[in-house]
């Protein structure tokens, strides 16, 4: 397009005036990334604060800099540890902090596993340990200071004021559907200020509750008038896009409005890939311009094999147990043998302890139910405390399977739902795993409805799969187990 295309009649005025355009009014809106790194440095300046009041108090050191220069590894390591600590138990989840009791809860219990940590460590940190009083001073301290900040986090930075004004690009199902990802997960960070869309049948109408307030004609000047410092351009084929509406988001852009594509909030906000916006756009699905480090797949495998050979020891223990349970309730098999869909679509056997009867699925494949009746009482019991996942530790040693990765499916339901689903097939590119992205934030799959959400967190763990995330996935993981939830 012809770069006088992209000129319209404000830009032109402002151009004549002798400036590129209007200057914005100042504005004190916190998008999701600044807010992060605004409760980051508040949750390290606290729990410095804290060490720092200790080490004043009881061993009379200097109150400031001094002291943090001459000790930079004591308050480095305190640092570290709340750095990894406070992601993987998700005290940066905004919508948590926004409200003062799940915020201060969540904040305050991972101040308490940092404190406890930090104090268990001997030599090199100070010896707070040594005196019950300066040990209980400093947990309490960890405790309150950063529960204080997230309190004035709650009350304060979550007013209208502060939030980020959007306008929707797009009243279609794309837009509903980042409508509904901001309500659900970020309805105090962003405040929705309409739709636009060039359909006239729509104008004037209300979209879940918000109104569609004009054409791409009117989008420069209803973000001047409602004050939007951001456009989200929602519409399922992008290649669609009306001349007048890439005029008038360029408008847009050199005012200083941020500019963005529906999928990046969407994945930003859910963790999922919005796989019905993709359309045909592969690029949207796969990262198609990401290796993935040989580094970290070196290391993953090597973890796997490490998880293989515990998993095949601790198999072998249980075996003799889960065997005299089954044969006490009937006949049967110990292992059941399943076929499933592994990487680049191989098939191979998935091994897990037996939970139903011998004859669950004598009338063909289906998908299990909330109270399946299926299920005996020993498996009730294995699937309870997760045991009967531990035999496919024998999947990890012949490198079938991986410990983090898309949860393999069975052939009969892969050749349907890939005929249903777009993309259902990208999930594939990776090795399947025994615990996944989708598996800690999604229930347990029981139809095609069930399977397109879990495709979508899926798609998200392929495109921004790392050490980092893998970590938070086991974390997760180890919470479900040990509180017996998500089965």
């Amino acid at each position: 397009m012809a770069p006088s295309t992209l000129q319209t009649p404000s830009s032109q005025a402002a151009r004549l005036n002798g400036s590129l355009v209007a200057p914005r009014r100042a504005r004190f809106s916190l998008r999701l990334s600044e807010r992060k790194v605004l409760l980051y440095a508040a949750d390290v300046t606290a729990i410095c604060l804290a060490l720092l009041i200790i080490l004043a108090t009881r061993f009379g050191l200097p109150m400031g800099w001094p002291t943090i220069a001459a000790q930079p590894v004591w308050f480095g390591l305190l640092v570290g540890l709340w750095s990894v600590a406070a992601p993987l138990l998700n005290a940066y989840d905004l919508r948590a902090a926004a409200r003062v009791g799940s915020g201060v809860s969540r904040i305050a219990a991972v101040s308490l596993v940092v404190a406890a940590v930090y104090l268990s460590i001997p030599y090199i940190t100070p010896a707070l340990h040594t005196s019950r009083l300066t040990a209980a001073g400093f947990i309490a301290l960890m405790t309150a200071l950063p529960s204080i900040g997230r309190f004035a986090y709650a009350r304060l930075l979550v007013q209208p004021t502060f939030r980020h004004r959007v306008l929707v690009v797009g009243a279609g199902w794309a837009g509903r559907s980042l409508v509904e990802a901001v309500r659900t997960h970020a309805d105090t960070e962003y405040d929705l200020v309409g739709l636009i869309d060039d359909d006239a049948a729509r104008q004037g109408d209300a979209i879940d509750g918000l109104a569609v307030l004009g054409t791409s004609q009117d989008l420069t000047r209803l973000a001047e008038e409602h004050d939007v410092s951001e456009v989200i351009i929602a519409i399922t084929r992008n290649e669609t896009m009306a001349g007048s509406l890439v005029a008038a988001l360029m408008d847009c852009r050199e005012r200083g409005i941020q500019v963005t594509l529906m999928q990046a909030i969407y994945e930003r906000l859910t963790g999922r890939v919005p796989v019905e916006h993709a359309a045909k756009n592969l690029h949207l699905v796969l990262p198609a311009d990401r290796d993935l480090n040989r580094v970290y797949l070196l290391v993953k495998r090597v973890l796997d094999l490490v998880i293989g050979l515990a998993g095949t020891v601790l198999t072998a223990i249980l075996f003799p147990v889960v065997a005299l349970a089954l044969r006490l309730e009937g006949s049967g098999p110990i292992l059941y043998r399943q076929a499933r869909v592994g990487q680049g679509g191989r098939p191979f056997v998935l091994f897990k302890f037996r939970t139903m009867v011998p004859d669950a699925e004598a009338n063909g494949p289906q998908w299990a139910e909330v109270e399946d009746r299926r299920v005996t009482r020993v498996g009730h019991l294995l699937r309870l405390l997760h045991l009967d996942e531990v035999p496919q530790a024998i999947n990890l040693l012949r490198g079938e399977m991986s410990f983090v990765g898309p949860r393999p499916e069975r052939p009969e339901f892969v050749d349907r739902l890939a005929s249903e689903i777009p993309f259902y097939r990208a999930r594939h590119a990776m090795r399947p795993g025994v615990t996944g992205w989708a598996q800690v934030n999604y229930r347990y799959g029981r139809s095609a409805g069930d399977a397109l959400m879990k495709l979508q967190y899926d798609l998200y763990y392929i495109k921004h799969c790392s050490p980092f995330l893998d970590t938070l996935i086991l974390v997760r993981t180890l919470g479900l187990v040990l509180t017996l939830r998500n089965r």
